[in-house]
Protein backbone atom coordinates (compact mmCIF):
# COMPACT_ATOMS: atom_id res chain seq x y z
CA UNK A 1 0.00 0.00 0.00
CA UNK A 2 1.55 3.32 -1.07
CA UNK A 3 1.64 6.57 0.86
CA UNK A 4 -0.83 9.34 0.18
CA UNK A 5 1.19 11.66 -2.10
CA UNK A 6 0.73 14.77 0.06
CA UNK A 7 2.08 13.09 3.22
CA UNK A 8 4.99 15.60 3.23
CA UNK A 9 2.96 18.67 2.24
CA UNK A 10 2.40 21.46 4.78
CA UNK A 11 2.42 25.29 4.79
CA UNK A 12 5.88 26.69 5.60
CA UNK A 13 4.75 29.86 7.40
CA UNK A 14 7.50 32.31 8.39
CA UNK A 15 9.90 29.62 9.64
CA UNK A 16 13.03 28.33 7.95
CA UNK A 17 12.26 24.77 6.91
CA UNK A 18 15.26 22.42 6.77
CA UNK A 19 13.79 20.08 4.14
CA UNK A 20 11.59 22.30 1.95
CA UNK A 21 12.39 25.53 0.12
CA UNK A 22 8.73 25.77 -0.96
CA UNK A 23 5.73 23.61 0.02
CA UNK A 24 6.13 20.12 -1.51
CA UNK A 25 9.45 21.12 -3.18
CA UNK A 26 12.30 19.50 -1.23
CA UNK A 27 15.74 21.05 -1.03
CA UNK A 28 18.21 19.14 -3.23
CA UNK A 29 19.97 17.24 -0.43
CA UNK A 30 16.62 15.99 0.96
CA UNK A 31 15.10 14.76 -2.32
CA UNK A 32 16.44 11.18 -2.22
CA UNK A 33 15.32 10.59 1.40
CA UNK A 34 11.77 11.78 0.69
CA UNK A 35 11.70 9.58 -2.40
CA UNK A 36 13.04 6.69 -0.29
CA UNK A 37 10.31 7.04 2.36
CA UNK A 38 7.63 7.03 -0.34
CA UNK A 39 9.17 3.94 -1.94
CA UNK A 40 8.76 1.93 1.28
CA UNK A 41 4.98 2.40 1.16
CA UNK A 42 2.83 2.89 4.25
CA UNK A 43 2.60 -0.72 5.52
CA UNK A 44 6.38 -1.33 5.24
CA UNK A 45 7.13 2.10 6.76
CA UNK A 46 4.91 1.29 9.79
CA UNK A 47 6.61 -2.09 10.22
CA UNK A 48 10.06 -0.49 10.18
CA UNK A 49 8.94 2.28 12.52
CA UNK A 50 7.87 -0.30 15.11
CA UNK A 51 11.31 -1.96 14.71
CA UNK A 52 12.99 1.29 15.78
CA UNK A 53 11.06 1.29 19.06
CA UNK A 54 11.96 -2.35 19.70
CA UNK A 55 15.61 -1.61 19.00
CA UNK A 56 15.69 1.20 21.59
CA UNK A 57 13.89 -1.01 24.11
CA UNK A 58 16.31 -3.94 23.62
CA UNK A 59 19.34 -1.67 23.99
CA UNK A 60 17.90 -0.29 27.22
CA UNK A 61 17.74 3.23 25.78
CA UNK A 62 15.06 4.57 28.03
CA UNK A 63 14.59 7.65 30.16
CA UNK A 64 12.56 8.20 33.30
CA UNK A 65 9.30 10.12 33.51
CA UNK A 66 8.44 10.67 37.16
CA UNK A 67 4.87 10.93 38.41
CA UNK A 68 3.24 9.30 35.38
CA UNK A 69 0.70 6.60 36.23
CA UNK A 70 1.38 4.80 32.93
CA UNK A 71 4.81 3.79 34.24
CA UNK A 72 8.10 5.64 34.34
CA UNK A 73 10.39 3.88 31.86
CA UNK A 74 9.98 5.11 28.27
CA UNK A 75 11.97 4.52 25.15
CA UNK A 76 13.53 7.81 24.15
CA UNK A 77 11.14 9.40 21.57
CA UNK A 78 12.73 8.99 18.14
CA UNK A 79 11.68 10.34 14.75
CA UNK A 80 12.83 8.41 11.66
CA UNK A 81 13.17 11.40 9.28
CA UNK A 82 16.89 12.32 9.56
CA UNK A 83 18.17 15.87 9.70
CA UNK A 84 20.63 16.35 6.80
CA UNK A 85 23.48 18.89 6.76
CA UNK A 86 25.39 19.64 3.56
CA UNK A 87 29.19 19.25 3.49
CA UNK A 88 29.87 22.98 3.02
CA UNK A 89 27.57 23.95 5.93
CA UNK A 90 29.22 21.43 8.21
CA UNK A 91 32.67 22.73 7.24
CA UNK A 92 31.72 26.20 8.49
CA UNK A 93 30.14 24.84 11.68
CA UNK A 94 33.23 22.73 12.42
CA UNK A 95 35.55 25.74 12.01
CA UNK A 96 33.31 27.94 14.16
CA UNK A 97 32.97 25.39 16.96
CA UNK A 98 36.73 24.71 17.08
CA UNK A 99 37.35 28.47 17.25
CA UNK A 100 34.86 28.85 20.11
CA UNK A 101 36.21 25.95 22.20
CA UNK A 102 39.81 27.09 21.70
CA UNK A 103 38.94 30.60 22.94
CA UNK A 104 36.92 29.27 25.89
CA UNK A 105 39.86 27.15 27.09
CA UNK A 106 42.22 30.16 26.84
CA UNK A 107 39.62 32.16 28.79
CA UNK A 108 39.38 29.53 31.55
CA UNK A 109 43.18 29.29 31.81
CA UNK A 110 43.36 33.07 32.18
CA UNK A 111 40.57 33.20 34.81
CA UNK A 112 42.46 30.68 36.95
CA UNK A 113 45.85 32.39 36.54
CA UNK A 114 46.59 36.01 35.46
CA UNK A 115 42.96 37.20 35.01
CA UNK A 116 44.16 39.58 32.28
CA UNK A 117 40.71 39.76 30.68
CA UNK A 118 39.27 41.09 33.96
CA UNK A 119 42.12 43.56 34.47
CA UNK A 120 41.60 44.85 30.93
CA UNK A 121 37.92 45.47 31.69
CA UNK A 122 36.60 43.23 28.90
CA UNK A 123 34.34 41.37 31.37
CA UNK A 124 33.11 42.76 34.73
CA UNK A 125 35.02 41.16 37.63
CA UNK A 126 31.86 40.53 39.66
CA UNK A 127 30.36 38.47 36.87
CA UNK A 128 33.21 35.96 37.25
CA UNK A 129 34.43 36.20 40.83
CA UNK A 130 30.93 36.11 42.35
CA UNK A 131 29.76 33.35 40.01
CA UNK A 132 28.89 30.19 42.04
CA UNK A 133 30.75 28.10 39.42
CA UNK A 134 34.02 30.02 39.86
CA UNK A 135 36.29 27.71 41.90
CA UNK A 136 39.02 29.51 43.80
CA UNK A 137 40.65 26.09 44.44
CA UNK A 138 41.68 25.97 40.76
CA UNK A 139 43.82 29.09 40.98
CA UNK A 140 47.33 28.36 39.69
CA UNK A 141 46.82 24.65 38.86
CA UNK A 142 48.68 23.55 35.73
CA UNK A 143 46.48 21.33 33.53
CA UNK A 144 47.63 18.99 30.74
CA UNK A 145 47.40 20.77 27.32
CA UNK A 146 46.03 23.81 29.26
CA UNK A 147 42.56 22.36 28.59
CA UNK A 148 39.72 22.89 31.08
CA UNK A 149 36.69 21.76 29.12
CA UNK A 150 37.46 18.50 27.33
CA UNK A 151 33.96 17.43 26.24
CA UNK A 152 31.75 20.30 25.05
CA UNK A 153 28.17 20.25 23.80
CA UNK A 154 27.25 23.49 22.00
CA UNK A 155 23.54 23.99 21.34
CA UNK A 156 22.93 25.46 17.88
CA UNK A 157 19.73 26.79 16.39
CA UNK A 158 18.86 28.13 12.97
CA UNK A 159 16.93 31.40 12.81
CA UNK A 160 14.26 32.21 10.23
CA UNK A 161 16.90 33.43 7.76
CA UNK A 162 18.46 29.96 7.95
CA UNK A 163 21.57 31.22 9.80
CA UNK A 164 23.11 28.98 12.46
CA UNK A 165 23.61 30.61 15.87
CA UNK A 166 24.96 29.35 19.19
CA UNK A 167 22.26 29.27 21.85
CA UNK A 168 24.27 27.80 24.72
CA UNK A 169 27.62 26.25 25.67
CA UNK A 170 27.61 23.13 27.87
CA UNK A 171 31.09 22.92 29.37
CA UNK A 172 30.62 20.74 32.48
CA UNK A 173 29.31 17.29 31.56
CA UNK A 174 27.11 17.56 28.47
CA UNK A 175 24.87 14.56 27.91
CA UNK A 176 23.12 13.03 24.90
CA UNK A 177 26.00 11.63 22.85
CA UNK A 178 24.77 8.06 23.43
CA UNK A 179 21.46 8.99 21.79
CA UNK A 180 23.38 10.40 18.81
CA UNK A 181 25.17 7.04 18.40
CA UNK A 182 22.07 4.94 19.04
CA UNK A 183 20.00 6.95 16.53
CA UNK A 184 22.50 6.14 13.77
CA UNK A 185 22.70 2.40 14.51
CA UNK A 186 18.88 2.15 14.68
CA UNK A 187 18.46 4.05 11.38
CA UNK A 188 21.09 1.88 9.65
CA UNK A 189 19.21 -1.27 10.70
CA UNK A 190 15.62 -0.08 10.21
CA UNK A 191 15.89 2.15 7.10
CA UNK A 192 19.13 1.06 5.37
CA UNK A 193 17.99 2.06 1.86
CA UNK A 194 17.81 5.73 2.86
CA UNK A 195 21.49 5.71 3.85
CA UNK A 196 22.51 3.93 0.63
CA UNK A 197 21.36 6.87 -1.48
CA UNK A 198 23.66 9.41 0.17
CA UNK A 199 27.30 9.62 1.26
CA UNK A 200 26.74 10.10 4.99
CA UNK A 201 29.84 10.58 7.14
CA UNK A 202 30.27 8.02 9.97
CA UNK A 203 30.05 8.83 13.70
CA UNK A 204 30.60 5.39 15.27
CA UNK A 205 34.24 6.27 16.07
CA UNK A 206 33.21 8.82 18.75
CA UNK A 207 33.99 6.49 21.73
CA UNK A 208 37.48 5.83 20.28
CA UNK A 209 38.07 9.58 19.85
CA UNK A 210 36.90 10.15 23.43
CA UNK A 211 39.22 7.41 24.70
CA UNK A 212 42.18 8.83 22.76
CA UNK A 213 41.55 12.28 24.22
CA UNK A 214 41.23 10.93 27.79
CA UNK A 215 44.46 8.91 27.43
CA UNK A 216 46.29 12.07 26.34
CA UNK A 217 45.49 13.62 29.76
CA UNK A 218 47.26 10.92 31.81
CA UNK A 219 49.81 12.33 34.28
CA UNK A 220 51.77 9.05 34.04
CA UNK A 221 53.65 8.41 30.81
CA UNK A 222 52.51 4.82 30.35
CA UNK A 223 51.13 2.91 27.37
CA UNK A 224 47.76 2.09 28.95
CA UNK A 225 46.75 4.59 31.62
CA UNK A 226 43.82 3.59 33.84
CA UNK A 227 40.69 5.54 32.93
CA UNK A 228 37.34 5.38 34.72
CA UNK A 229 33.88 6.86 34.09
CA UNK A 230 32.55 8.24 37.40
CA UNK A 231 28.74 8.09 37.62
CA UNK A 232 26.37 9.21 40.39
CA UNK A 233 24.73 5.78 39.98
CA UNK A 234 21.85 3.98 38.34
CA UNK A 235 19.16 6.42 39.49
CA UNK A 236 20.70 9.26 37.50
CA UNK A 237 18.68 10.06 34.35
CA UNK A 238 21.83 9.79 32.16
CA UNK A 239 23.03 6.49 33.69
CA UNK A 240 22.43 4.61 30.42
CA UNK A 241 24.90 6.95 28.75
CA UNK A 242 27.55 6.57 31.45
CA UNK A 243 27.40 2.77 31.22
CA UNK A 244 27.26 2.82 27.41
CA UNK A 245 30.34 5.04 27.00
CA UNK A 246 32.38 3.05 29.56
CA UNK A 247 31.49 -0.19 27.76
CA UNK A 248 32.26 1.29 24.29
CA UNK A 249 35.66 2.60 25.46
CA UNK A 250 36.50 -0.60 27.34
CA UNK A 251 37.04 1.22 30.65
CA UNK A 252 35.53 0.71 34.12
CA UNK A 253 32.31 2.42 35.22
CA UNK A 254 32.67 3.42 38.88
CA UNK A 255 30.76 5.14 41.64
CA UNK A 256 32.45 7.23 44.33
CA UNK A 257 32.53 4.28 46.76
CA UNK A 258 34.71 2.29 44.30
CA UNK A 259 37.52 4.87 44.59
CA UNK A 260 39.73 6.06 47.47
CA UNK A 261 42.75 8.28 48.08
CA UNK A 262 45.94 6.96 49.66
CA UNK A 263 49.65 7.92 49.46
CA UNK A 264 48.74 11.04 47.44
CA UNK A 265 47.18 8.99 44.63
CA UNK A 266 43.68 7.97 43.53
CA UNK A 267 42.96 4.23 43.61
CA UNK A 268 40.20 1.93 42.41
CA UNK A 269 39.13 -1.14 44.38
CA UNK A 270 39.30 -4.26 42.20
CA UNK A 271 39.05 -8.00 42.82
CA UNK A 272 42.85 -8.13 42.38
CA UNK A 273 43.55 -5.37 44.90
CA UNK A 274 43.96 -1.63 44.40
CA UNK A 275 44.75 -0.09 41.00
CA UNK A 276 45.99 3.48 40.47
CA UNK A 277 43.61 5.68 38.47
CA UNK A 278 45.10 8.20 36.01
CA UNK A 279 42.08 9.85 34.40
CA UNK A 280 38.50 10.32 35.62
CA UNK A 281 35.81 11.12 33.06
CA UNK A 282 33.41 12.41 35.64
CA UNK A 283 29.65 12.76 35.17
CA UNK A 284 29.21 14.31 38.63
CA UNK A 285 28.92 18.06 39.32
CA UNK A 286 31.77 19.94 41.02
CA UNK A 287 29.78 20.26 44.26
CA UNK A 288 29.60 16.50 44.79
CA UNK A 289 33.15 15.54 43.74
CA UNK A 290 34.98 15.81 47.07
CA UNK A 291 33.15 16.14 50.42
CA UNK A 292 36.30 17.57 52.07
CA UNK A 293 36.33 20.57 49.69
CA UNK A 294 32.76 21.10 48.44
CA UNK A 295 29.50 19.68 49.82
CA UNK A 296 30.45 17.80 53.03
CA UNK A 297 27.29 15.68 52.83
CA UNK A 298 28.01 14.32 49.34
CA UNK A 299 28.07 10.53 49.15
CA UNK A 300 28.78 10.55 45.39
CA UNK A 301 32.38 11.74 45.30
CA UNK A 302 35.77 10.79 46.77
CA UNK A 303 37.29 12.36 49.88
CA UNK A 304 40.72 13.82 49.09
CA UNK A 305 40.27 13.76 45.30
CA UNK A 306 40.89 17.50 44.82
CA UNK A 307 44.21 17.33 46.71
CA UNK A 308 45.46 14.57 44.35
CA UNK A 309 44.16 16.59 41.39
CA UNK A 310 45.94 19.78 42.51
CA UNK A 311 49.18 17.82 42.93
CA UNK A 312 48.88 16.69 39.29
CA UNK A 313 48.58 12.97 40.06
CA UNK A 314 45.16 12.49 38.44
CA UNK A 315 43.33 14.21 35.57
CA UNK A 316 39.65 15.13 35.59
CA UNK A 317 37.58 15.64 32.46
CA UNK A 318 36.00 18.10 32.50
CA UNK A 319 38.11 20.23 34.85
CA UNK A 320 36.70 21.62 38.08
CA UNK A 321 35.50 25.21 37.59
CA UNK A 322 34.75 25.02 33.84
CA UNK A 323 31.11 26.00 34.53
CA UNK A 324 32.08 29.63 35.18
CA UNK A 325 32.32 30.05 31.39
CA UNK A 326 28.93 28.58 30.47
CA UNK A 327 26.34 30.45 32.47
CA UNK A 328 23.87 32.63 30.61
CA UNK A 329 25.49 35.97 31.54
CA UNK A 330 29.04 34.87 30.64
CA UNK A 331 27.63 33.54 27.34
CA UNK A 332 26.88 37.13 26.29
CA UNK A 333 30.63 37.91 26.46
CA UNK A 334 31.92 34.89 24.48
CA UNK A 335 32.14 36.87 21.18
CA UNK A 336 34.35 39.37 23.08
CA UNK A 337 36.35 36.44 24.51
CA UNK A 338 37.03 35.12 20.97
CA UNK A 339 38.21 38.57 19.82
CA UNK A 340 40.36 39.07 22.95
CA UNK A 341 42.29 35.78 22.84
CA UNK A 342 42.32 34.95 19.12
CA UNK A 343 42.04 38.42 17.53
CA UNK A 344 39.34 36.94 15.25
CA UNK A 345 35.68 37.64 14.60
CA UNK A 346 33.37 34.80 15.79
CA UNK A 347 32.54 32.47 12.87
CA UNK A 348 29.20 31.52 14.46
CA UNK A 349 27.19 34.32 16.05
CA UNK A 350 25.51 34.25 19.44
CA UNK A 351 21.81 34.91 19.82
CA UNK A 352 21.42 38.62 20.77
CA UNK A 353 21.55 38.82 24.55
CA UNK A 354 20.59 41.69 26.87
CA UNK A 355 22.03 41.82 30.39
CA UNK A 356 19.57 43.19 32.96
CA UNK A 357 22.59 44.28 35.03
CA UNK A 358 23.26 47.01 32.43
CA UNK A 359 20.81 49.94 33.06
CA UNK A 360 20.33 50.69 29.32
CA UNK A 361 19.70 47.02 28.53
CA UNK A 362 17.34 46.72 31.52
CA UNK A 363 15.30 49.62 30.11
CA UNK A 364 15.16 47.81 26.76
CA UNK A 365 13.99 44.57 28.47
CA UNK A 366 11.23 46.40 30.38
CA UNK A 367 9.92 48.20 27.29
CA UNK A 368 10.10 45.17 24.93
CA UNK A 369 9.09 42.36 27.31
CA UNK A 370 6.46 40.96 24.92
CA UNK A 371 9.16 40.23 22.29
CA UNK A 372 11.69 38.61 24.65
CA UNK A 373 12.49 35.46 26.57
CA UNK A 374 13.80 36.46 30.03
CA UNK A 375 15.91 33.82 31.77
CA UNK A 376 17.55 33.35 35.15
CA UNK A 377 21.33 33.30 34.70
CA UNK A 378 21.64 29.90 36.42
CA UNK A 379 18.32 28.45 35.22
CA UNK A 380 18.12 25.26 33.12
CA UNK A 381 15.61 22.87 31.58
CA UNK A 382 13.03 25.55 30.82
CA UNK A 383 12.67 26.69 34.46
CA UNK A 384 13.03 30.25 35.84
CA UNK A 385 12.09 31.91 32.56
CA UNK A 386 9.34 34.03 31.00
CA UNK A 387 8.33 33.90 27.32
CA UNK A 388 6.95 37.42 26.98
CA UNK A 389 4.56 36.69 24.11
CA UNK A 390 2.88 33.84 26.02
CA UNK A 391 2.37 35.67 29.34
CA UNK A 392 -0.43 38.10 30.25
CA UNK A 393 0.30 41.62 31.50
CA UNK A 394 0.05 40.64 35.20
CA UNK A 395 2.55 37.77 34.78
CA UNK A 396 4.94 40.00 32.87
CA UNK A 397 4.87 42.69 35.56
CA UNK A 398 5.36 40.18 38.39
CA UNK A 399 8.37 38.68 36.57
CA UNK A 400 9.81 42.13 35.77
CA UNK A 401 9.59 43.02 39.47
CA UNK A 402 11.90 40.04 40.21
CA UNK A 403 14.26 41.25 37.45
CA UNK A 404 14.37 44.81 38.82
CA UNK A 405 14.98 43.51 42.37
CA UNK A 406 17.96 41.36 41.29
CA UNK A 407 19.06 42.45 37.78
CA UNK A 408 22.39 40.57 37.79
CA UNK A 409 20.41 37.31 37.98
CA UNK A 410 18.67 37.81 34.59
CA UNK A 411 19.34 38.02 30.86
CA UNK A 412 16.91 38.41 27.96
CA UNK A 413 16.96 37.23 24.34
CA UNK A 414 14.61 37.77 21.39
CA UNK A 415 12.04 35.00 20.94
CA UNK A 416 13.73 32.97 18.21
CA UNK A 417 11.55 30.84 15.97
CA UNK A 418 13.75 27.75 15.67
CA UNK A 419 13.93 26.17 12.21
CA UNK A 420 11.46 23.37 11.49
CA UNK A 421 11.83 19.87 10.13
CA UNK A 422 9.34 17.23 8.90
CA UNK A 423 8.53 14.80 11.72
CA UNK A 424 6.18 11.80 11.64
CA UNK A 425 2.95 11.82 13.67
CA UNK A 426 1.18 8.47 14.10
CA UNK A 427 -2.20 10.10 14.84
CA UNK A 428 -2.33 11.97 11.50
CA UNK A 429 -0.14 9.47 9.56
CA UNK A 430 1.65 12.47 8.09
CA UNK A 431 4.97 14.27 8.34
CA UNK A 432 4.37 17.60 10.06
CA UNK A 433 6.78 20.48 10.82
CA UNK A 434 8.44 20.52 14.25
CA UNK A 435 11.03 22.88 15.74
CA UNK A 436 14.56 21.48 16.16
CA UNK A 437 18.00 22.34 17.51
CA UNK A 438 21.42 20.65 17.20
CA UNK A 439 24.02 19.67 19.79
CA UNK A 440 27.39 18.73 18.23
CA UNK A 441 30.01 17.26 20.60
CA UNK A 442 33.51 18.76 20.57
CA UNK A 443 36.51 16.95 22.11
CA UNK A 444 39.48 19.00 23.27
CA UNK A 445 42.82 17.42 24.22
CA UNK A 446 46.08 17.64 22.29
CA UNK A 447 43.88 18.87 19.44
CA UNK A 448 40.22 19.80 18.98
CA UNK A 449 38.10 17.24 17.12
CA UNK A 450 34.43 16.55 16.52
CA UNK A 451 32.59 13.72 14.80
CA UNK A 452 30.42 14.96 11.89
CA UNK A 453 26.94 15.31 13.27
CA UNK A 454 25.42 15.68 16.71
CA UNK A 455 22.16 15.20 18.52
CA UNK A 456 19.22 16.82 16.73
CA UNK A 457 16.51 17.38 19.32
CA UNK A 458 12.93 17.89 18.19
CA UNK A 459 9.96 19.52 19.97
CA UNK A 460 7.32 16.82 19.47
CA UNK A 461 4.41 18.75 21.01
CA UNK A 462 2.75 20.50 18.07
CA UNK A 463 3.78 24.16 17.95
CA UNK A 464 6.19 23.86 20.90
CA UNK A 465 9.65 25.43 20.92
CA UNK A 466 10.85 23.24 23.83
CA UNK A 467 13.09 20.37 22.71
CA UNK A 468 14.08 18.97 26.16
CA UNK A 469 13.15 15.28 26.61
CA UNK A 470 11.83 16.12 30.11
CA UNK A 471 9.26 18.40 28.45
CA UNK A 472 8.07 16.20 25.59
CA UNK A 473 11.04 16.44 23.20
CA UNK A 474 12.61 13.63 21.17
CA UNK A 475 15.49 13.24 18.73
CA UNK A 476 16.50 12.43 15.14
CA UNK A 477 19.56 11.01 13.45
CA UNK A 478 21.81 13.77 12.05
CA UNK A 479 23.44 13.10 8.67
CA UNK A 480 26.42 15.14 7.54
CA UNK A 481 27.11 14.56 3.85
CA UNK A 482 30.65 14.01 2.57
CA UNK A 483 29.69 15.92 -0.59
CA UNK A 484 26.94 18.43 -1.32
CA UNK A 485 24.35 15.69 -1.86
CA UNK A 486 22.23 17.72 -4.26
CA UNK A 487 22.90 15.43 -7.23
CA UNK A 488 19.78 13.45 -6.23
CA UNK A 489 17.47 16.42 -6.74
Amino acid sequence: MGFNQDIFSYPLGTFFDEAFAQPAYPRGHYASVIKGFKAYGEAEFQRRLSLTELAFLHQGITFTVYGDERGTERTFPFDPFPRIIRASEWGLLEQGLKQRVKAINLFLKDLYSEQAILKDGIIPENLILKNPNYRQQMQGIQLVHDVYTHVVGCDLIRDNEGTFRILEDNLRSPSGVSYMLANRSVMARSFPKLLEGLKVRPIAHYPLELLKMLRSLSPRDIARPTIVVLTPGQYNSAYFEHAFLAQQMGVTLVEGRDLFVSDGRLWMRTTKGREQVDVVYRRIDDNFLDPTVFNPESMLGVAGLIEVYKAGHVALANAVGAGVADDKATYAYIPAVIKYYLAEEPLIANVDTFLADNPDELDYIISHVEKLVIKEVGGAGGYGMLIGSEADEAKRQTFLNHVKANPSNYIAQPIIQLSRHPTYYADSKRFEPCHIDLRPYILSGEEITLVPGGLTRVALKRGSLVVNSSQGGGSKDTWVLSDEGSHHA
